[in-house]
């Protein structure tokens, strides 16, 4: 198989044709910077037992483990970057895998979408503490409905954006005691279409990838709102680094003529970003989309997770073409 590889191009498309309907590109208008990257076709090296489902997952650890979230078993799978296989292990009901972060003590935690739980791993998979009440939903501080990601500051203090149902964002303390709580379904400030991913700076200051309202909100740790980041990308997943610059992937932000819906599923495209904290665009990354899932190797549809490794690599994972990824930037 030959290799893939593509420029991603500081060029924002002001338009693209659709089939369907109409669409215009709402986006920033910063420069961004020009690089290549290179699909790794050797990573990982999945056994053949494992078979992939959807990979709404992916994040890497201190020591650049790689760990995937599956919706399918085992579904925890942890691959070195050169991709050995260094651990797997299994939660209960795969089928509503959701995102997956590493803690600042390096264990890991997960949100499942089906059990209305997150979850506290430490690394082998023991289950050390459980958030919500397994398979039931609920408006309450006890409980959640389909929460989507989480955030664990230094501090351990958690914050859980919940999600498909209750459009809120959930403040525990380490123990896992709610103390604070904020949002409600909606599209003006501090309101959620679908609070889907989150990540934290070294500041504390709460990302929120606001997905159906195709923006990212900014919160301090009190909910107080900061910023509202709107029309530059319709984000699924948030990713920040050690020089707290914030990566998204997702679809860049369409929405048809005459209409006030951003189009979010099927995706139009497919985009990773690189912002700084005040939310300006540093890079756009055009990623190449399939239309026949999984597609070629390089390819992505619904692309879902993003992470990096101390080395620059960058992962993806997405659902239609269930699989992860591996890109490397090119000499």
């Amino acid at each position: 198989m030959r290799s893939i590889y593509w420029s991603l191009v500081a060029i924002l498309l002001l338009s693209l044709p659709l089939s369907h309907a109409r669409a215009q590109l709402r986006a920033g208008q910063q420069k961004d910077t020009v690089s290549q990257y290179v699909v790794d076709l050797t990573w990982p090296q999945k056994p053949d037992r494992f078979e992939w489902a959807q990979m709404p997952g992916v994040t890497v650890d201190a020591r650049d483990n790689i760990y995937i979230f599956t919706r399918s078993k085992p579904g925890v799978q942890i691959y070195r970057p050169d991709g050995r296989l260094v651990d797997s292990w299994d939660v209960t009901d795969v089928t509503g895998a959701h995102y997956i972060r590493i803690g600042p003590e390096g264990n890991i935690w997960a949100a499942n979408i089906a059990s209305h739980v997150v979850c506290k791993y430490s690394p082998k998979g023991k289950l050390l503490l459980m958030l919500g009440e397994p398979g039931r939903a609920g408006t309450d501080e006890s409980h959640f409905d389909k929460p989507t990601d989480m955030a664990v500051l230094p501090s351990g203090d958690i914050f859980v954006t919940d999600g498909y149902g209750n459009r809120r964002v959930m403040h525990f303390d380490a123990k896992g005691k709610c103390i604070n709580q904020w949002g409600r379904a909606g599209t003006g400030p501090g309101q959620f279409a679908l609070p889907h991913s989150i990540v934290a700076d070294s500041g504390g200051r709460l990302y929120v990838a606001d997905r159906e309202n195709a923006r990212i909100q900014v919160f301090d740790r009190s909910g107080k709102l900061l910023a509202v980041w709107a029309n530059t990308v319709t984000p699924w997943g948030l990713w920040i680094t050690k020089e707290d610059e914030i990566w998204v992937c997702g679809s860049s932000a369409f929405r048809e003529d005459g209409s006030d819906q951003w189009i979010v599923l099927p995706p139009m495209d497919q985009v990773a970003m690189k912002l700084n904290r005040e939310g300006q665009v540093l890079l756009r990354v055009p990623l190449r989309k399939t239309t026949l899932p999984p597609g070629e190797s390089g390819e992505l549809n619904w692309v879902h997770g993003i992470a990096f490794d101390s080395q620059g690599n960058l992962y993806l994972g997405d659902i239609q073409g269930q699989r992860a990824q591996k890109f490397s930037l090119k000499p």
